[in-house]
């Protein structure tokens, strides 16, 4: 394992704008009409696609290290995701708090749940400070708890299967024992549970892990991985956009739930992950290309700007979504060059033993 994949690298910048067009209205239904409009605001897979890969990449590069210094590996882990996340939701409460005027302790309670990741485990919460950033702590939870997984997963192969169904079964008692207690929304029901927690996405990792394990035992004899894992991609986008409610998502209903956790990365994103390693394709040798990868390792600064008080800036210079796109990634990659890489690079160099 430890090698590296290019494409999967190109593909985070693909999963980013994919959010990024979900949450903004750039092909309005008054002029592409409802079908586009509703198939484009199902584009929220692609945090799906970043869980997927997120398990896959942690696997690729930690599963065979049997002297896995956990010190090591945590530093590693938030010397990536914290830094530039942490300034960047210091800056955003202090824009907001200077633009509102206001500096209250519930302001800085806020702020506290937002920078320890804690904020995602509250329903009422998750959406505060940097909106997408609730994502993180599902995130954070896998990195803390996956080490433990691999070694049981080392000793059987069957702990692929159960070590998220025990974590599901976990996430529908936690419900089940705290939905009548209104804390700020703390795991008080299975809908915030199953698309917002670690509980409920667990699977999504654990297909990502299950690919890196058994990517080079593969042995079908078949040439389309990466069309097959498009096509199924774009069908299980078309499905929900179908099922979605007049004012809601497609996974608002329990079919579409199963579809995002469970089909779409197993028979969509899986085959395409594979598809871009070992297929030589058009797909693979764009998502391998220079700026694709330095897009791809700003992705992350993308995907943490594009919501907040810099979009809330380009909204007054930006003329159209167009520019705003433009100019969000020449931010990402100038923070990720400057700022995010720097600080990255020199924690691992001062932290780990």
């Amino acid at each position: 394992m430890q090698q590296h994949y290019p494409p999967l690298t190109g593909i985070r910048a693909i999963a980013a704008y994919m959010v990024f067009i979900h949450h903004y209205d750039i092909f309005p239904k008054s002029v592409f009409g409802n079908q586009i409009h509703n198939f484009l605001g199902e584009f929220h897979i692609g945090v799906t696609i970043f869980f997927v890969l997120s398990g896959f990449l942690i696997c690729n590069q930690y599963y065979s290290n049997v002297n896995l210094n956990f010190k090591n590996y945590m530093i590693k882990r938030l010397a990536r995701i914290f830094p530039i996340y942490f300034i960047l939701t210091t800056l955003t409460f202090v824009f907001f708090a200077v633009l509102h005027c206001q500096t209250t302790i519930t302001n800085l309670k806020l702020y506290v749940l937002n920078i320890t990741f804690l904020r995602g485990f509250f329903d009422d919460l998750k959406f505060t400070g940097i909106a997408q950033g609730w994502s993180l702590t599902v995130e954070e939870c896998f990195y803390v708890t996956v080490p433990l997984f691999f070694i049981y997963i080392k000793k059987n192969k069957i702990n692929l299967i159960l070590i998220p169904l025990i974590l599901l079964t976990t996430g529908f008692l936690l419900v089940t024992y705290f939905q009548n207690y209104s804390f700020h929304g703390f795991m008080n029901t299975n809908n915030f549970m199953l698309d917002f927690t670690i509980f409920g996405r667990i699977i999504e990792f654990f297909i990502g892990i299950s690919l890196a394990i058994f990517i080079n035992k593969i042995n079908i004899n078949f040439k389309y991985y990466t069309i097959f894992g498009i096509f199924f991609i774009l069908t299980s986008i078309y499905i929900l956009s179908t099922i979605k409610p007049l004012n809601g998502s497609g996974t608002d209903c329990a079919f579409g739930k199963i579809i995002n956790t469970l089909i779409l990365p197993l028979f969509g994103i899986a085959p395409l992950f594979y598809g871009l390693i070992k297929e030589k394709t058009i797909f693979s040798k764009i998502l391998s290309s220079n700026i694709f990868v330095l897009l791809g390792k700003s992705s992350y600064v993308f995907y943490l700007i594009h919501m907040g008080f810099i979009i809330n800036v380009l909204n007054k210079i930006a003329p159209n979504y167009f520019f705003k796109f433009i100019l969000l990634n020449l931010i990402a990659v100038l923070i990720y060059q400057f700022i995010e890489n720097p600080i990255n690079n020199y924690l691992r160099k001062r932290l780990i033993s």
